[in-house]
């Protein structure tokens, strides 16, 4: 042992110096600010960068390259992240290091008034004035303290033989404001590494648990991933359907949840709501009941946004509301020729099986709006005559929107709607929303329903003609006798005998050729372009028109056949309405406007209704709504840590900006006893020139010396 012991030492004094440095750099004042510019630009990027969405939500906005680099840095969960609390930890000791050094030297200055000063180094200063004064000795020691108690000075007297020297200070709180605004620092820091997720990670690893990343009730989630009441900190989410009661809060962490169980549970009696007439919520509030796991009795409060409520060191905050599992009635109206309308009685968030077309679909009820303010003054046109379309041009849109922006604001209340996915056997899923009753919109009322391919795009609505009964079913019989042959044969058959002229009955074949052919491009059930495959899935609605028009008819005769393709196709299909309409035991539509008008929007909408990706449409018959209250609960220790560290921060801040320290020594000159009088000369020192201090040393010189002074009162340079 004693052999090893010289190189001990000699490594010690070889790495002595290298701890020195970096015990210095790790207590220097620069390091600390450095640290702190790099937790303020990680809170700006936390901040500009929405913390805890899903990872396709980030690839839809940076793109999978960036949104991969960004994961890797954990700038989606920067305040969570390794490196940020490693950065947060190192400030903490960085300044607490900073206090420890100066603390110290701050106090002893305090302490300290320096009145050991000599006499020779007060004429240096730039603040000075002397003066003989009529009185002597103790006389005119109490004159000073007098002056300098008056003017909100701390003195202190050293008498000596040449005479006596009275240092006065005033503004100690500028010293203080050093150590308020650094302990500020460390206590916010603490607080916030306290109230973080480091405390749950280390609650974790200590106690075995791990996160949870797979599905089902929460009540089946094994227990190594719960943790227990006793958790000293943690701050989670909790979702309470009315008339049902919860007591286990989520955790959300990087890569999974952690659950939080409560000593008690959360009763959600009722949840209220009121809306401003732009539709934002305005106020909502939660009536609950706390109920004891220890059988003590249960206790009725209120929860608003910004007043929580605390229970056993629980603060509950209302954080937002959702469904809870509202009861639903739909009519799905199958789009195929042949299929008949079914009801589906569900409930938000279940999912349902659905047979249409040629694979398996999953619907997925995802929400219940009851109140969708809608802005309908500038409501986009969809067209009023069909035979205003451009079929010489690319149709590059389908679906339009439903209601514009452009123009001057007409808020409603457009009633309730329900959103819903719609999944393949392949996993892939695209998000509809449907509106419950019809929206007046370009003077004619309309069904609307959206559909979106991702949560990233906006939604693209179709508009569905209301009938003469208020219903969608006009439109529905219409569009299942398009796609019926023997219906459209009836159809271009009644039109080629009412439109062909009675002089020239060899023209009703040619137009029932016609107007079959173009019903049959219109449905999309022969193939628009002689180039397209046999097998290929032919173009419909009014872009088949277009592309048949521009592979058949030449450029300088496209517009004129064009109108009269449309003539014809309309004529056809107003008969077509009517054959369908005879078949339900309907009169046919009377030729007034609002036949006119609904026949209109109805093409409109049978063109766009072919580029509907869904193979049935659901429309909301009636439902039950039933609210759900999202509480934030949180243990927070450290909320107490950060108070104080603001409360610190701001006395700090003033005290160091607001307050200047300022020092006074006056001298009393003794001299001759044979002559009447002292000689008194007075200096001052501030850190800062300002005419505030000028005019203080000025009004403290005249209270002292009168009119006696033989120096000006400012003079000279500071040493």
């Amino acid at each position: 042992m004693s052999a090893t012991a010289p190189s001990s030492d000699a490594a010690n004094r070889r790495f002595a110096p290298l701890r020195r440095e970096a015990l210095a750099l790790l207590a220097s004042m620069r390091f600390a600010i450095t640290l702190l510019c790099v937790i303020c630009i990680a809170s700006v990027i936390g901040t500009v960068v929405k913390q805890g969405e899903s990872l396709p939500d980030y690839v839809n906005k940076f793109g999978p390259f960036w949104a991969e680099l960004f994961g890797h840095f954990s700038l989606f969960t920067v305040y969570s992240a390794p490196w940020f609390l490693l950065i947060l930890a190192f400030l903490v000791t960085s300044t607490s290091l900073c206090i420890a050094r100066n603390a110290p030297k701050i106090l002893a200055d305090l302490r300290s008034f320096k009145e050991g000063v000599r006499e020779q180094s007060l004429r240096a200063f730039h603040h000075r004035a002397e003066g003989q004064i009529a009185l002597q000795g103790q006389a005119a020691l109490d004159h000073a303290s007098a002056v300098l108690a008056r003017h909100g000075w701390q003195a202190r007297a050293q008498v000596r033989a040449g005479g006596t020297m009275v240092a006065a200070r005033k503004g100690r709180v500028n010293k203080l404001g050093y150590l308020s605004a650094h302990s500020a620092i460390v206590l916010i820091c603490l607080g916030g590494l306290f109230d973080g997720d480091l405390i749950v990670k280390t609650q974790m690893a200590l106690t075995g648990k791990s996160t949870f990343a797979g599905g089902g009730l929460i009540r089946d989630v094994p227990p190594e991933h719960r943790l227990p009441a006793g958790n000293p900190t943690f701050r989670g989410n909790l979702m309470v359907p009315e008339g049902a009661r919860s007591g286990t809060a989520v955790l959300q962490m990087p890569d999974g949840i952690v659950l939080q169980d409560l000593d008690f549970d959360v009763e959600l009696k009722r949840f209220n709501v009121e809306y401003y007439e732009t539709g934002m919520p305005r106020l909502f509030a939660s009536q609950i009941v706390l109920h004891d796991h220890d059988g003590s009795p249960p206790v009725e409060a209120t929860v608003k946004v910004n007043e929580p409520v605390t229970h056993h060191g629980v603060a509950i905050y209302q954080s937002s509301f959702e469904d809870g599992g509202s009861t639903l009635k739909l009519k799905a109206l199958p789009l195929q020729t042949g299929s008949q309308p079914f009801e589906i009685n569900t409930r938000v968030g279940d999912s349902v099986p659905l047979q249409q077309g040629k694979s398996p679909l999953t619907l997925e009820i995802t929400g219940l709006r009851v109140i969708n303010v809608e802005n309908l003054g500038a409501a986009e046109s969809a067209g009023t005559d069909v035979r205003k379309v451009d079929l010489g041009s690319t149709l590059n849109r389908h679906l339009g929107s439903g209601v514009s922006m452009d123009k001057a604001k007409q808020l409603h209340n457009v009633g309730p709607s329900i959103s819903y996915k719609l999944r393949d056997a392949s996993g892939q899923a695209r998000e509809f929303n449907n509106y419950m009753v019809p929206i007046e919109l370009d003077g004619q009322r309309v069904f609307v329903v959206g559909v979106r391919d991702t949560p990233a795009d906006n939604f693209r609505y179709l508009r569905l003609p209301v009938d003469e009964q208020g219903s969608l079913d006009g439109w529905l019989r219409l569009r299942q006798a398009l796609g019926d042959p023997a219906l459209r044969d009836q159809a271009a058959s009644r039109y080629a005998k009412q439109a062909a002229p009675a002089d020239k009955p060899e023209m009703i074949e040619q137009l029932r050729v016609t107007s079959a052919r173009a019903m049959a491009l219109f449905a999309g059930v022969e193939p628009a372009a002689k180039k397209e495959a046999p097998d290929a899935q032919p173009s419909a609605g009014l872009v088949a028109l277009s592309q048949f028009i521009d592979g058949s008819v030449p450029q300088p005769e496209r517009a004129r056949v064009a109108d009269v393709l449309l003539r014809i196709l309309n004529s056809a299909l107003y008969e077509l309405n009517d054959i369908a309409r005879e078949q339900a035991g309907l009169k046919p539509l009377p030729g007034d406007a609002a036949a006119q008008a609904f026949m209109t929007q109805a093409v409109i909408s049978l063109s766009d209704s072919f580029f509907y990706p869904a193979p049935v449409l659901l429309a909301l018959q009636d439902f039950q709504q039933r609210q759900a209250s999202v509480f934030q609960v949180a243990r927070a220790p450290g909320k107490t840590l950060v108070y104080l560290g603001a409360v610190l921060l701001i006395i700090g801040v003033f005290a160091m900006l607001y307050v200047r320290e300022r020092r006074v020594w006056i001298w009393l000159h003794a001299g001759d006893t044979a002559r009447a009088g002292s000689r008194m000369l007075i200096a001052l020192s501030t850190p800062r020139r300002t005419l505030d201090v000028d005019a203080e040393f000025a009004a403290l010189r005249h209270d002292l010396l009168g009119d006696t002074a033989a120096e000006p009162a400012v003079t000279g340079d500071t040493p």
